[in-house]
């Protein structure tokens, strides 16, 4: 489809080719906000925490809905690279899914307006981004090339001009920012108000902190990377799951030439969560990230790695050799990363790019 597109007058676009992916712990009535944008759509509910408890979902939707039982039951041993008790357990819903694109949100996120006071579509936009090029080796003054309106400015190769395939479409928030819980801490009243409407690829060797509450990605260029680690119960780290998945997704789409955009959509943040909660979950991250980003900025990928499985396999391998000194749990997490790698390959087995060559 080409960039710059009106869906107005068209059938939902792509609605036979993502899902949207929700991890909860409540009833889901805030997509009564969505219907309009969601209704066409089919959801992957993923609920977190007991599964006896009997998640709501309002009439009209098409969905499935998977909790803690359905993930044992599927997984078997390998459900142990799912985490408990935190959102991160929303890549399960990556990893059944069938469809090529994923859309998933927070159920604490609400349809934002622009500022001349129309409704977001943020899914549409995400499609949007998602169906253009990224231009990671050669940043643009115009920012996305590709959106109506702009285009490549004096002095941009043309050699680069055809662009790289868009991995990830990361969308941004108003109201309650995704701050980390120090900052929430001294600016407990900040709220995010400014609309910039502007859409960017993050430049290649750059890392950026990734925020799963409004994210689109292309699951056949990158899903088996979007693996949000292991968070929550039982571990002695959370709220990085996504910064993980990130990081990780970064890396290899630097190495297989791929891009990764950020900005619009916007969606709206509703409520903030305790910074007292999040600073017990976050401070051991907050002294590892010093470590965890080096680590990120100087891995290198062999060129013998041509696949996201194979990528990924060799990030875990590097994440036992050199952040395990940090703490044991590294030496788990890589762990579960390849476990995560299985479980995805066992069940997306049609075309599947095997970790070990033999597919």
């Amino acid at each position: 489809m080409a960039s710059g597109a009106s869906y107005a007058a068209s059938p939902p676009p792509l609605k036979n080719e993502l899902d949207i992916v929700i991890p909860t712990i409540r009833n889901l009535d805030f997509l009564e906000m969505w219907r309009p944008f969601f209704e066409p759509y089919h959801l992957i509910i993923v609920q977190d925490g007991d599964p006896t408890k009997t998640i709501k979902v309002p009439p009209g939707f098409d969905y499935e809905l998977y909790n803690r039982n359905d993930i044992n039951k599927i997984l078997g041993p390998r459900a142990s690279c799912i985490s408990f008790k935190d959102s991160a357990c929303r890549c399960f819903g990556y990893m059944v899914s069938k469809k090529k694109y994923i859309f998933t949100i927070d159920d604490d996120c609400f349809v934002a307006t622009e500022p001349s006071g129309k409704k977001i579509n943020a899914l549409e936009q995400h499609i949007k981004n998602l169906l253009c090029p990224s231009t990671p080796y050669f940043f643009n003054t115009l920012y996305d090339p590709f959106r109506e309106g702009a285009d490549y400015v004096r002095g941009y190769p043309f050699s680069l001009r055809e662009g790289a395939p868009t991995a990830v479409s990361h969308g941004l928030w108003l109201n309650i920012p995704d701050y980390d819980a120090p900052t929430q801490l001294v600016k407990p009243l900040e709220r995010n108000t400014r609309y910039v409407d502007a859409v960017m690829t993050i430049p290649k060797g750059t890392l950026f902190p990734m925020c799963g509450m409004n994210l689109a990605f292309d699951r056949d260029l990158i899903g088996p990377a979007m693996y949000f680690g292991l968070m929550g119960d039982g571990q002695p780290i959370g709220r990085y799951d996504d910064m993980w998945a990130g990081w990780c997704c970064k890396v290899i789409c630097d190495h297989l030439g791929l891009g990764i955009k950020t900005g619009l959509p916007y969606i709206y943040h509703s409520k903030a969560s305790n910074p007292f909660v999040n600073l017990r979950k976050e401070y051991k991250g907050i002294f590892w990230q010093e470590d965890i980003i080096p680590f990120f900025q100087n891995a290198v990928l062999p060129k013998e790695c041509t696949t996201v499985q194979k990528c990924y396999i060799e990030l875990s391998k590097q994440v036992k050799e050199k952040l395990s000194k940090i703490d044991p749990y590294f030496d788990k997490l890589a762990d579960a990363m390849v476990t995560w790698i299985e479980a995805w390959d066992d069940l997306n087995p049609t075309g599947a790019s095997k970790a070990n060559g033999k597919a």
